[in-house]
């Protein structure tokens, strides 16, 4: 009788853990962007050096919705993100919708020329420090890349997330 209480309690314990891995989430925001800036929150404003030089702000966007993509040409998740975050922009950028790549890239010759090459013609900055030297990503608490924002025309965090396609169901809802 105790060989069979023995059996049952086991079977019960293998059943219940196999319960509880299969409820372990499948989204990768449950493991990546758990630090991320959460919806209402106003986001940090930041000034870093363009491609060419120059300078942008999230500030030079205020008024409208901002997708924020925070990503580095050495990152195979990034880099394979860049088709379809073209599409986005392309199906999505308006005088409503703005697009700001921040790289984390430290060679500003690999960074300019992959935007280039990969014709990501929308607003791009950079501080060419180490990601993890970078205030920008002590601000927006990125742990990950890709890691995306979407802000709002004030200014406020609407979602923040290291999945495109939340971004673009996201927009698909303006």
């Amino acid at each position: 009788m105790k060989k069979i209480v023995a059996i049952i309690a086991s079977l019960l314990a293998l059943f219940f853990t196999a319960k509880a891995q299969s409820a372990v989430s499948d989204d990768p925001d449950d493991t990546y962007a758990t630090e991320l800036l959460k919806p209402g929150v106003t986001a940090p404003d930041f000034t870093l050096g363009t491609p060419e030089g120059k300078s942008v702000s999230l500030s030079d966007f205020k008024g409208k919705y901002v997708v924020l993509d925070f990503w580095a040409t050495w990152c195979p998740d990034c880099r394979a993100d860049v088709p379809h975050l073209k599409e986005i922009h392309k199906a999505y950028a308006s005088d409503k919708v703005a697009f700001l790549s921040v790289s984390f890239d430290t060679d500003k010759d690999k960074w300019t020329s992959y935007i280039r090459d990969n014709g990501m013609d929308w607003a791009h900055g950079s501080e060419l420090k180490k990601w993890k030297e970078t205030t920008v990503s002590s601000l927006y608490y990125v742990k990950w890349i890709p890691s995306i924002y979407l802000i709002g025309p004030d200014g406020k965090v609407i979602l923040g997330t290291v999945v495109l396609d939340k971004i673009e169901a996201a927009l698909k809802g303006l």
